[in-house]
């Protein structure tokens, strides 16, 4: 039988982050403290309306980088300017959630983005006003898991 090991990340949230927020926040209820529900990560590929290929590399990157199948994203219309045509594959993305959220949150902040070049941390003002937070990368290199040899872009 398989033993389970929690995520790093999710232990420190757990035993240290969630108490001190508790007491500067003075939250009454422990469900008041906010926390991690999902991880949406999305590659959208705009070259895809012209070459197809384009699109089974950034399913195999999206795979290798979360560990997780992604679904395809389709364009919703045609638009002419673009000559992109209704249910043509235009990207992909992936929904994390539990311990794989945790995981991929721990390899992103302590491996991935130390290594971006030119990298000055975070930016508070990417929060929108219901709790998200959005950051865009430009590319999947910094990632570990990705070798730089195979990148079709």
């Amino acid at each position: 039988m398989a033993t389970t090991t929690t995520p790093r990340l999710k232990t420190k949230y757990r035993e240290e982050i969630a108490g001190k927020l508790r007491e500067e926040f003075s939250y009454e209820n422990v469900m008041q403290i906010p926390g991690l529900v999902k991880i949406v990560v999305n590659m959208g590929v705009g070259d895809a309306a012209r070459d197809s290929k384009l699109i089974e590399g950034a399913i195999r990157d999206l795979t290798t980088i979360t560990g997780q199948k992604p679904a395809v994203t389709k364009a919703r219309k045609s638009i002419a300017q673009f000559k992109l045509r209704e249910g043509q594959p235009i990207g992909a993305h992936v929904t994390l959630r539990g311990d794989r959220m945790w995981e991929f949150l721990d390899r992103t902040l302590s491996l991935a983005l130390p290594r971006i070049r030119d990298f000055r941390g975070l930016s508070p003002k990417q929060f929108d006003g219901r709790g998200n937070y959005t950051f865009g990368l430009t590319e999947q290199v910094m990632f570990h898991e990705i070798d730089q040899d195979k990148i079709d872009r």
